[in-house]
């Protein structure tokens, strides 16, 4: 896997729960709770950006919140 291809990959809950090393019900109540990044909708499944998820505990899991200030990115809405 090329280096573009990983920074674009895409990971479920299962994958993103594993590389932070807490269990897929874990992650979901995080997720619930506003303290993950922002997620990828793709029909009727959600994805996380793996480039993102890296960064973000690499920043020390902050808030959604704090994470989109901290990266400058805005609210995306999803519906």
């Amino acid at each position: 896997m090329t280096t573009a291809q990983r920074k674009s990959r895409l990971v479920d809950a299962k994958e993103a729960a594993a590389l932070c090393g807490v269990s897929v019900s874990t992650w979901y109540t995080l997720v619930a709770s506003g303290k993950t990044p922002d997620s990828v909708r793709l029909g009727r499944s959600v994805k996380w950006r793996l480039d993102e998820l890296e960064e973000w505990i690499n920043a020390g899991c902050p808030a959604r919140s704090a994470w989109n200030a901290l990266s400058g990115r805005k609210h995306r809405n999803k519906g």
